[in-house]
């Protein structure tokens, strides 16, 4: 594999087609936004500028990652020379499968196609095909630069031939792939969505505030970022559709997400991204000071 395309110029599309630019593969990123373009390519490049100051890279190093990128906004043009396509678009799963039933009818029949979906399920994302045996899940962590885990999902007809392929490519990028089966949530947001869940009920049920709940889980547990600030920085919205597609994919009450959460989202409070959600990001994208409604 040499030429990728990457649907989505949001904070997932660009992270992946860093990480491939870097590693040498020419790199088609694809959004329907000129805009959002524009502003994923400036992102790629303020994030390779902190690894040149880090001395993680040379000038030439990022100057050669940025010639591998390509931006398109047609689709059938990004994605014509591809050997693999990668779909990083938002969260939904109706414009997924639109995206996916496109791609297959443009891709010739042995191209591979991945989804970068955190939660959406991959055998219902590869039964708008007619490739089912080559739509495999790729859910890199965020930010992709820097997390060294890929969650590769395999559909209930994926093919193990095509497994391989992606787990290897993924070993080839310097990332450690980990196979996982096809149901809501996968591992990584199956484990994690609920914790954030009771942290925000925690917060509801108003046991503890806002910095003390991260504490404790900061300094209690030893995560690098409490529960709250994590979801600030996955944004609200996205955590709320994630646990939208556990609570409806198992019918388990436990994944039905707290009503806070609603109705943050409702708000348009939905962390970092809007510059509130648990805490306020008008002064710092740091999560220094919670979030006025919480004091």
């Amino acid at each position: 594999m040499k030429n990728i395309a990457v649907i989505g110029a949001g904070t997932m599309g660009n992270g992946i087609a860093h990480v491939f630019a870097q590693n040498g593969y020419k790199t088609n990123l694809i959004d329907i936004s000129q805009d959002s373009l524009d502003k994923g390519l400036a992102t790629i490049g303020k994030n390779l500028d902190r690894m040149v100051a880090k001395g993680l890279i040379t000038e030439n190093d990022k100057k050669a990652t940025l010639e591998f990128i390509t931006p398109y906004t047609n689709l059938a043009d990004g994605v014509k020379k591809a050997d693999l396509v990668i779909e990083a678009a938002t969260e939904n799963t109706a414009l997924k499968l639109k995206i996916f039933k496109e791609l297959d009818t443009i891709c010739e029949s042995g191209i591979i196609l991945a989804t970068n979906t955190s939660s959406i399920s991959i055998t219902q994302i590869a039964a708008a095909t007619n490739r089912a045996d080559k739509v495999i899940g790729m859910h890199f962590m965020n930010p992709v630069p820097i997390m060294q885990l890929v969650e590769i999902i395999r559909g209930y007809s994926t093919s193990d031939e095509v497994t391989k392929i992606i787990m290897d490519l993924s070993l080839n990028l310097g990332k450690t792939p980990t196979e996982v089966n096809d149901y809501p949530g996968f591992v990584a947001n199956r484990i994690l969505m609920p914790m954030i869940n009771e942290a925000i009920e925690t917060l509801y049920n108003k046991v503890a505030g806002v910095a003390e709940i991260d504490t404790v889980m900061k300094l209690g547990m030893a995560h690098p970022m409490g529960p709250l600030q994590l979801a600030d920085f996955i944004g609200l919205d996205v955590c709320l559709s994630i646990l939208n597609v556990m609570y409806d994919g198992f019918k388990n009450p436990k994944y039905a997400p707290c009503p806070l959460l609603v109705n943050m989202v409702t708000a348009g409070k939905l962390g970092v991204k809007s510059g509130e959600g648990f805490y306020d990001y008008s002064q710092s994208r740091k999560a220094e000071t919670v979030s006025k409604q919480f004091n």
